[in-house]
C-alpha cells in the first residue's frame, strides 16, 4: 500500500483487555492523530494497524498471533502497510513477537506508548522492525495526546502499576510498581473532560484505594472522591478497581456523602476460601471482605456491588469452592467477571502443585455461573416498578436496532434498555420506570417520565458533523464467559 502524497496515512487500533488498555488506546489514537494520521473508515484497509494487547488470559497469545496471521496476506497485498503491537503481551514477549511474526513492524511496551509514531517512522525509513521495550515508565500516560472515544463519559488514570504480589497475576511485572499522579493534575484532567461535555468520569488504577502511597497519604483516595464532588457539571463519578486490603472507612463515607459519586462498587473477591486467598497472596480473608460489603450496604443500601472471581486456582478443593459459593450468596453481587484459572508463565502460581483438572474447573465454573445468575436476577427483580435515572449511551444495546429501544446505564451501573425516541441523544439524561428484569439487564418499556437535554448530548450531536466512532460502552461487569469480542473489563484488583 503506497499512500498517495495527497492524503494522510490512516490507522486502526484494536484493543484487548481491561479499561486501562482501553484508555491507553485513546492515548495511542491521540498520538497518531497528533502525528498526522487519521482514523480509517470502515470500508478501507488502514495504513497502520495497532494491536493493544492483554496478557491476563491463557489464550491471549493465541489470539494475537492468530490475528497477526490473518493480517499477513493483507499486508503482502498492500505494500507500505505497517503493523504495530503494544500493551501487556508486547511487554512480556518483547522480541519474540517479531520472531514469530516477522511481518510486524513495531513492538512497543506499556511504558513507552509515546514512542509509537517515531518507531513507525523509523521502521519505514530503515525497512526493518523496531522493538523498544522500556522497563520503567517513560512519561505518565496522561501527559500524552488523547482521542477520547466518548463525549459523555471518560476515563482518568490516577495511578499506573501495582505494588501487590498476587501469585496469579502477571500485571505488576508488565506495568511496574505503583506511580501516583498528583491530585491537582487529576482534577485538572477531570475538569477538562467536563468542559468538553462529559457528565461521567471513571477514575482508573490497578489499585485505586492505595492511591497516595507515593506521597504518604493513606486517605488520599477518599479526599480525591470528595474533591470530584466540587467540580461543577460532573454528575457521575465511578472508580475501578479497589483492593479489599486497602479499603478504608473514609472511602465508604466519601462515596455516601459526595452526591455525584455513584453507589456502585467493583471490588474483586477472587475466592471465598481463606486457604486459597492465602495461596493467592491476597492480603485479606473472607470475614474482612464481607465486613466491607456490610459497611458499604449500611451506608448505601442501594449500592450495586460487582466483583471478580477465579475458579480452579491450584490446590482449590471442593470445600474451598463451596466457601466461594457461600460468600457469593452472602455478598449478593449484582454482576461479576468470572474466570477459569489458567497458567500464566512468569507467575508463582504457574509452578504450584495440585493444578486442578480442566473438567473439574469447568464443572465448578458452571455451578458458579448458575449461582451468580440466580442472585443477580433476584437483585434486579427488586428494581421492577422503581424509577431510575439513565445516562443515554451508544453501543450498549446490541439489539436496540431490532427492538426500537435505546440503552444506557443507571447510576448504580446497571444496564437499562428503555423505550426512547430520536430526540434522546447519547449523553442526555432520562428518568424511566423499570418494567422487567433479567439477570444481566433491566427493561423499561413504559413512557419515559422525563428527558433532560445536556451539554454531553450537545457535544455528541456536534461530533456527528465530523463522523468518528460514536462512543464506547460504559463497560461494567456481566456474569459468565467473556463475549467473543473483547469489551473493556475491570482493572486488576
Amino acid at each position: 500500500m503506497t499512500t498517495p502524497a495527497s492524503r494522510p496515512r490512516t490507522y486502526e487500533v484494536r484493543t484487548y483487555g481491561c479499561q486501562m488498555n482501553a484508555h491507553d488506546s485513546e492515548r495511542i489514537s491521540g498520538l497518531l492523530e497528533d502525528a498526522g494520521y487519521v482514523r480509517v473508515s470502515d470500508a478501507t484497509t488502514p495504513d497502520v494497524v495497532v494491536f493493544n494487547t492483554c496478557a491476563v488470559r491463557e489464550n491471549a497469545d493465541n489470539r494475537l498471533y492468530g490475528n497477526l496471521g490473518h493480517l499477513h496476506p493483507v499486508k503482502k497485498a498492500n505494500p507500505g502497510m505497517q503493523i504495530a503491537v503494544g500493551g501487556c503481551l508486547a511487554q512480556k514477549d518483547k522480541g519474540e513477537i517479531t520472531k514469530r511474526a516477522p511481518w510486524v513492524d513495531v513492538v512497543f511496551g506499556t511504558h513507552n506508548i509515546g514512542s509509537l509514531p517515531v518507531l513507525l517512522e523509523r521502521a519505514r525509513h530503515n525497512s526493518e522492525a523496531q522493538v523498544e521495550i522500556l522497563e520503567s515508565l517513560e512519561v505518565f500516560p496522561s501527559t500524552l495526546p488523547t482521542r477520547r472515544e466518548s463525549t459523555y463519559a471518560g476515563w482518568v488514570s490516577i495511578s499506573v502499576g501495582c505494588n501487590n504480589t498476587c501469585t496469579f497475576c502477571i500485571v505488576p511485572s508488565l506495568r511496574g510498581t505503583e506511580k501516583d499522579r498528583r491530585p491537582g493534575d487529576i482534577l485538572a484532567e477531570v475538569r477538562a473532560l467536563v468542559d468538553a461535555g462529559a457528565l461521567e468520569v471513571t477514575l482508573l488504577g490497578q489499585n485505586v484505594n492505595s492511591y497516595g502511597v507515593e506521597f504518604g497519604d493513606r486517605y488520599a483516595f477518599g479526599k480525591l472522591l470528595r474533591a470530584c464532588g466540587g467540580i461543577d457539571g460532573l454528575e457521575r463519578v465511578r472508580f475501578t478497581s479497589p483492593h479489599p486490603k486497602d479499603f478504608t472507612d473514609d472511602v465508604i463515607a466519601a462515596m455516601a456523602e459526595t452526591p455525584n459519586v455513584c453507589h456502585s462498587l467493583h471490588m474483586p473477591l477472587q475466592s471465598g476460601s481463606d486457604a486459597v486467598l492465602k495461596a493467592m497472596r491476597r492480603s485479606y480473608r473472607r470475614e474482612r471482605y464481607l465486613g466491607i460489603i456490610d459497611k458499604v450496604r449500611a451506608a448505601m443500601p442501594d449500592a450495586a456491588i460487582t466483583t471478580d472471581i477465579i475458579v480452579g486456582f491450584p490446590g482449590e478443593t471442593e470445600a474451598d469452592f463451596l466457601d466461594t459459593l457461600e460468600v457469593v450468596r452472602a455478598a449478593r453481587f449484582s454482576s461479576a467477571f468470572t474466570f477459569q484459572y489458567s497458567i500464566r508463565p512468569g507467575t508463582p502460581a504457574a509452578t504450584m502443585p495440585d493444578q486442578v483438572p480442566k473438567a473439574v474447573v469447568q464443572d465448578r465454573y458452571d455451578r458458579l455461573i448458575a449461582t451468580l445468575e440466580d442472585i443477580s436476577w433476584d437483585e434486579n427483580k427488586k428494581l421492577v416498578g422503581q424509577t431510575v435515572e439513565v445516562l443515554v449511551a451508544v453501543g450498549e444495546g446490541r439489539k436496540d436496532g431490532r427492538t426500537g429501544r435505546l440503552s444506557g446505564r443507571a447510576r448504580d451501573g446497571r444496564l437499562v434498555h428503555f423505550a426512547g425516541d430520536a430526540t434522546m441523544r447519547p449523553g442526555d439524561i432520562v428518568h424511566t420506570t423499570i418494567t422487567y428484569a433479567a439477570p444481566h439487564h433491566l427493561n423499561a418499556d413504559g413512557p419515559v417520565l422525563s428527558h433532560r437535554r445536556t451539554r454531553a448530548g450537545d457535544a455528541w450531536a456536534a461530533q456527528q458533523a465530523a463522523p468518528r466512532p460514536a462512543g464506547v460502552p460504559l463497560g461494567l461487569p456481566t456474569i459468565g464467559a467473556p463475549p467473543p469480542t473483547p469489551a473493556p473489563a475491570g482493572a486488576c484488583g
